[in-house]
């Protein structure tokens, strides 16, 4: 683990961090599959390619936390200014998920629209939006559905 020694330790957290939430069985590894959407919610874009030569680097189909800060390292030390971190992205959540339930309803979409952009959006508008994002159909935007619509 070399790389993480030019992290500082709050870079080292913050990948902790995304990692604990993508290692779903807590088994230690995240699968390859889930490596994008991780990506993604560090703020960092990955292409089809980048995913498709990652996967291809990974052995097992599964990264642990070491390799993950190796391939994610990197990454972050060249952060650039066009990059969202999930400490912002989950401030940004918190902000729109006012009764802090941790998912953002219609209502709480609304409003944040609202302030975001005036009265520029109606309702059918927001409803469409909603939609879009709201992958598993349930009415209400979680942290994972949220990212997917910050990054687009």
């Amino acid at each position: 683990m070399k790389k993480d020694r030019d992290l500082r330790p709050e870079e080292i957290e913050e990948l902790k961090e995304a990692f604990r939430e993508f290692d779903k069985d807590k088994d230690g590894f995240i699968s390859c599959k889930d490596l994008g959407e991780c990506m993604r919610t560090m703020g960092y874009m990955p292409t089809e390619m980048e995913l498709i030569e990652l996967s291809q680097q990974i052995c097992g189909g599964r990264v642990d936390f070491e390799d993950f800060v190796e391939l994610m390292g990197p990454k972050m030390l060249a952060e650039t200014a066009d990059m969202i971190g999930v400490k912002e992205l989950r401030d940004a959540f918190r902000e729109f998920d006012s009764n802090g339930d941790g998912q953002i309803s219609l209502a709480e979409l609304r409003e944040a629209m609202k302030k975001l952009m005036g009265e520029q959006l109606n309702h059918r508008e927001i409803d469409e939006i909603l939609r879009d994002v709201d992958l598993n159909g349930d009415g209400l935007v979680d942290f994972e559905e949220f990212v997917r619509m910050m990054s687009r």
